[in-house]
C-alpha cells in the first residue's frame, strides 16, 4: 500500500481519537468502548461503499481502510508492551507488593477457570476438537479493567480494592497469552484432547523464563541509563528499546512468556531506576511513557475495531447461539471466582473484604478488549490451522468482546446507580452537610471584607452577602437536621482526612526535593497504609499502620542476616541510609499536621476528636524521634552528615523559589534566571548525592563513645575496633540460647535487651555488658539473651576480652558490679577461672568514676532485689 496512503489513514485516526474522549465524557460512557464503536462504524462503512453501486467515489479510501496493513504481530509486538511497560512504571509497586497474594492468585486462577469453563462448555454444544474450545477459552480470559477502575476511582471506592484489580488485570494478560500458545501449539500440531495437565505443567517454565530474561535486560538498561546520567533524550531512549527488546528476547531466545518479560522489566526499572536516574529525567521518562501508552491504547482498540466486520462476515445462526455459551461461561467463570475464591482469601486475611454491590460492578465490568481481537485474530491468520476452526473462533472472540464492550460496557454505569454505588453512604453524606457549612461559613467572612479588599460599593457587597447569608442557614439547617456522626466515626474520617493531609505534604516534598525520589514510592506507601487502616479499623487501623511504618521489615531483617551472617554489608548499609532519609522528612511532616489539625480538623470535627487526634500525632512522633535516636547512637557522625544535607537541600529549595518570584515579577531577565538555575542544578546535584555510610568506619566512633572503653588510650582504641564485630538484632532475635558455650561478650551500643535467668528477667541499655559471666565461668550459659528493641551489639570474643579485662579497671569494676547485682559470688568466679582471678582480685589504683545514668537502670535488677531494696528504704 502506498505508504502516503497508510500515512493519511493513521493521522485520521488519530483525528477520530481526538473525538472519542470528548464522546465518552458527554455520553457517560467508557472510553474503550466508545473507540470500539467508532473502529466498528468505520470498518462497517468502509465495506459497504465498497461494495455499494451508489457511488465509486469513496472505493480508494473504503480500499485503504479495508486493506489496511495491519496483522496479529503488530498488535502483540508493536502495542502490548508499551501499555504493559507503562501500566507497570506507573503502580504504586510497594503497596501492590502488599496485596500479591490476592494478585497473582487473581490473576491465575481466573484465567484458569475462564478457560475451563468456556473450554469444556464450548466441548458440550459444539463440534470443535477439545484443543480448540479451550483455546477460546484462553483468548476471551483477558480482562481490560479500565472502565470499571476509572468509575471507581469516581466514586471514591476503597484504593486497596482498585490497586488489586489492576494488578489482577496486568498479570491475567500475561496468564492468557501463556495459555494461548500452549492451546495454539496443539492446535497447530493437531492435537485433538490434550489433557489440561500436561498443559499446566509447561506454565511455570512460560512464566520463569519470562521472568528471568525481563529482569537481565531490565539490570543492563538501568546500568546504561545509570552511565548516560548527563544525557536525558540518550536516557529516554534506552527506555523506549528496554520492553521490546525483552519481549522479543523472551518470545525467541528463550521461549518464553514474552508478556511476563515486560512485566518484570517495567516492575525492575520502577524499583530500581528512581535510585540511578536523576529525578527531573525520572520524572520526564514517565510522562512521555503516560502519553505512548495512551496512544497504544487508542489506536490497539481502534485498530482492532476495524477488523470487526471483516470477523464477522460469514456468521451464521448457530454461532450466535454459541457466543451465548461463551458469554454465559465466562461470567459464571468470573462469578465463581468473585463469590468463591475472593471470600475464602478473606477468611484468611490475604485480601480485603469486598462488599456484594462492588463484587457485582468487578462482575459485570470485566470487559474484553483489544488484546483478545488480536489473539483472535492471530488464529485466522494461521495457515496451520484448520479454516473451520478459524472461522468459529474469529467469530467467538470477537462476538464475545462485541458483546462486553457494546452491552456491558454501556449499561455498567446504570449498573453502579442501581447497586447504590454513585451515593455517598449515611456517614459521608452527614459529613458532607457538615464539612459544606463551614465551607460556607469561612467564605461568608471573606466576602464581607471584599468591600475593603476591592474598594467595591457597600450595597452591592451587603445584598450579595445577604444572598450567600441564605444559603449558608439553609446549609446549617440541613446539617443540624441530618444523621449525628458518633464521636468513634469522627475519629474515623479525621484520621482519613489526616492520612490524606500526611500524603499531601509528602508529596509536596517529593515536588521540591527534600524528600528523595528514590524514596517516593515508599513515602507514599507509608501514607497510603495509613488510610486504608483507618478506613477499615478506624483508631486501631491506624496505629497498626503507623507502627509498621516505624518498625524493621523482613528486607531489614534478610540485610542483617547477610551482614552478621554473610559478612556482606551493602544492603544493610543502604537501607539504613534510606531509613535515616525518610525519618528526617517524616519527623518535618508530623511537625507540619498540627497546624492541619488546629485548623481544619478543629472546625469541623470539634475540640475532643482534634485533641484526639493531636495525641496519636505526638506518639508517631514521639516514635519517630526514638528511632531517629536510635540510628544516631548507632552511626553518630553519619546522622550529622544526613542533617547538614537535609538542611542545605531545604536551602537550594527556598533558592528557588526566590529565583522563581523574581523572574516572574520581572526583576530578573530570562539570562540570568537561566544562569541562576543551572548554577542551582550544579549544587543541587551535589546535594542530592548521599554519603555513604561506611559501617567499619562507625564502629570505631562507637568504642570512642562506649562508657566501658573511656578509659583506654587511642592508640588501644583502634586494635580493639578491629577486632569488636558489630551485630544488628532486631526485636524477637535471640541473641544467645541457655545451656550453649559461652564464646564471645556483647557490649550494647544502642538499644535494650533481655537477660532471662533463673525465673528473673534482667533489662540491660545502652553502655551495659553481657555475657561476661558466663565467659569467665567454665560452664554452658544459665541464660538467655533476647533484643526487646533494634539494638547494636560490639561482640567480642573470649581472648580478647581477657586481654582487655587486664589492661581496663573500668572493665574489671564493671564485671564485679554486674556479678554483685545479680546476688553472685566473686570467690566462685574467681575460683572456677584461675587465669582471671589475679586480674579480679587485684584493686585498681584509682577509683573508678560513676557511669552515665542509663534511662534503664531501673530495670536492670530484678523484681527480688527491687522489693527488698524498697523494703529497706
Amino acid at each position: 500500500m502506498d505508504v502516503v496512503l497508510v500515512t493519511a489513514v493513521i493521522a485520521s485516526l488519530f483525528l477520530v481519537i481526538a473525538a472519542a474522549e470528548p464522546l465518552a465524557a458527554r455520553l457517560r460512557l467508557p472510553y474503550s468502548a466508545i473507540l470500539a464503536l467508532l473502529g466498528t462504524l468505520i470498518g462497517a462503512a468502509a465495506i459497504f461503499f465498497l461494495r455499494t453501486d451508489l457511488t465509486d467515489a469513496l472505493n480508494p479510501v473504503a480500499a485503504a481502510i479495508i486493506n489496511f496493513p495491519i496483522r496479529s504481530n503488530v498488535f502483540l509486538y508493536v502495542f502490548l508492551p508499551t501499555l504493559l511497560f507503562q501500566a507497570t512504571l506507573g503502580m504504586n509497586l510497594r503497596r501492590m507488593l502488599d496485596d500479591w497474594v490476592p494478585i497473582l492468585v487473581l490473576a491465575i486462577v481466573a484465567v484458569v477457570a475462564a478457560t475451563v469453563f468456556v473450554g469444556f462448555a464450548l466441548s458440550w454444544t459444539s463440534s470443535l476438537p477439545l484443543a480448540a474450545c479451550f483455546l477460546v477459552g484462553a483468548i476471551v480470559s483477558t480482562t481490560d479493567p479500565s472502565a470499571v477502575v476509572s468509575i471507581f476511582r469516581s466514586i471514591a471506592a476503597p484504593r486497596r480494592l482498585v490497586r488489586i484489580i489492576e494488578g489482577e488485570s496486568l498479570l491475567n494478560d500475561a496468564a492468557a497469552i501463556a495459555l494461548f500458545s500452549l492451546f495454539m501449539g496443539f492446535v497447530m500440531e493437531g492435537v485433538p484432547d490434550p489433557t489440561l495437565g500436561g498443559a499446566l505443567a509447561q506454565f511455570p517454565m512460560l512464566l520463569g523464563g519470562g521472568a528471568l530474561a525481563g529482569w537481565l535486560v531490565a539490570q543492563g538498561a538501568i546500568g546504561a541509563m545509570a552511565l548516560l546520567a548527563r544525557y536525558e533524550k540518550a536516557q529516554l531512549s534506552v527506555s523506549i528499546a528496554l520492553p521490546y527488546l525483552a519481549y522479543i528476547g523472551a518470545e525467541q531466545l528463550f521461549g518464553a512468556s514474552g508478556v511476563i518479560a515486560v512485566v518484570t522489566a517495567g516492575i525492575t526499572l520502577n524499583l530500581v531506576g528512581p535510585g540511578k536516574i536523576p529525578p527531573t529525567a525520572w520524572a520526564n521518562l514517565n510522562d512521555v511513557w503516560d502519553i505512548l501508552s495512551h496512544w497504544a491504547g487508542a489506536l490497539i482498540f481502534i485498530l482492532a475495531a476495524l477488523l470487526i466486520p471483516r470477523l464477522l462476515e460469514d456468521v451464521h445462526f448457530g454461532d450466535f447461539l454459541l457466543i451465548l455459551v461463551v458469554t454465559a461461561a465466562a461470567i459464571a467463570a468470573r462469578g465463581a471466582i468473585l463469590s468463591g475464591l475472593l471470600p475464602i482469601l478473606r477468611m484468611l486475611r490475604l485480601s480485603p473484604r469486598i462488599e456484594r454491590p462492588y463484587r457485582v460492578a468487578i462482575l459485570w465490568g470485566g470487559l474484553r478488549g483489544a488484546l483478545t481481537l488480536a489473539l483472535a485474530l492471530a488464529v485466522t491468520e494461521s495457515f496451520r490451522v484448520p479454516i473451520e476452526v478459524k472461522r468459529v473462533v474469529g467469530i467467538l472472540a470477537t462476538g464475545f468482546t462485541l458483546w462486553t464492550l457494546l452491552v456491558q460496557g454501556t449499561t455498567l454505569t446504570w449498573v453502579i446507580k442501581k447497586l447504590g454505588l454513585d451515593r455517598l453512604g449515611p456517614l459521608d453524606q452527614a459529613l458532607s452537610n457538615q464539612v459544606v457549612a463551614v465551607a460556607l461559613q469561612t467564605v461568608r467572612e471573606q466576602v464581607s471584607t471584599t468591600t475593603d479588599t476591592y474598594g467595591l460599593d457597600r450595597e452591592i457587597v451587603r445584598s450579595e452577602a445577604k444572598r450567600f447569608g441564605k444559603r449558608l442557614d439553609a446549609a446549617v439547617k440541613t446539617a443540624e437536621e441530618g444523621d449525628e456522626i458518633q464521636d468513634r466515626d469522627r475519629v474515623t474520617l479525621g484520621l482519613i482526612a489526616l492520612g490524606g493531609a500526611e500524603r499531601d505534604a509528602t508529596t509536596v516534598g517529593i515536588r521540591e526535593r527534600t524528600i528523595s525520589l528514590r524514596l517516593a514510592q515508599k513515602a507514599l506507601s507509608d501514607c497510603d497504609r495509613l488510610i486504608e487502616g483507618a478506613r477499615s479499623d478506624g483508631r486501631v487501623g491506624y496505629q497498626r499502620a503507623a507502627k509498621a511504618n516505624v518498625r524493621y521489615g523482613n528486607v531489614f531483617r534478610a540485610a542483617l542476616f547477610a551482614h552478621n551472617r554473610l559478612h556482606i554489608s551493602g544492603p544493610l548499609a543502604r537501607l539504613t541510609a534510606d531509613r535515616f532519609d525518610l525519618l528526617l522528612s517524616k519527623r518535618q511532616i508530623l511537625r507540619d499536621l498540627e497546624g492541619f489539625i488546629d485548623g481544619r480538623i478543629r472546625r469541623i470535627h470539634g475540640r475532643r476528636v482534634a485533641e484526639l487526634l493531636r495525641d496519636l500525632l505526638t506518639r508517631r512522633r514521639e516514635a519517630t524521634e526514638r528511632a531517629l535516636e536510635g540510628l544516631r547512637l548507632q552511626y553518630p557522625g553519619y546522622a550529622e552528615e544526613l542533617e547538614r544535607r537535609f538542611i542545605r537541600r531545604t536551602a537550594l529549595r527556598l533558592e528557588e523559589g526566590e529565583y522563581d518570584t523574581m523572574h516572574e515579577d520581572g526583576l530578573i531577565g530570562d539570562e540570568l534566571y537561566t544562569a541562576l538555575s543551572q548554577d542551582l542544578a550544579r549544587r543541587r546535584a551535589q546535594a542530592d548525592e548521599r554519603p555513604p555510610l561506611d559501617l567499619s568506619v562507625q564502629r570505631a566512633e562507637l568504642v570512642r563513645r562506649f562508657p566501658l572503653f573511656a578509659d583506654l588510650e587511642e592508640k588501644e582504641i583502634r586494635p580493639l575496633a578491629r577486632g569488636l564485630r558489630t551485630r544488628y538484632v532486631a526485636p524477637g532475635d535471640v541473641i544467645s540460647r541457655r545451656d550453649s558455650t559461652a564464646r564471645s561478650v556483647y557490649f550494647i551500643a544502642s538499644g535494650a535487651v533481655e537477660q532471662r535467668v533463673a525465673g528473673h528477667t534482667y533489662r540491660l541499655g545502652r553502655g551495659d555488658m553481657c555475657g561476661q559471666l558466663a565467659l569467665l565461668m567454665p560452664r554452658r550459659r544459665r541464660s538467655e539473651l533476647v533484643a526487646i528493641t533494634p539494638s547494636t551489639l560490639l561482640e567480642l570474643d573470649e581472648t580478647r576480652f581477657k586481654r582487655l579485662l587486664k589492661r581496663s579497671a573500668r572493665l574489671r569494676e564493671a564485671v564485679r558490679d554486674s556479678a554483685t547485682r545479680r546476688g553472685l559470688d566473686l570467690n566462685d568466679i574467681l575460683g572456677e577461672a584461675p587465669e582471671v582471678a589475679k586480674a579480679l582480685a587485684k584493686p585498681d589504683l584509682k577509683p573508678t568514676p560513676e557511669p552515665e545514668a542509663n534511662a534503664q537502670d531501673a530495670e536492670a535488677k530484678p523484681e527480688a532485689v527491687k522489693a527488698d531494696e524498697a523494703a529497706k528504704g
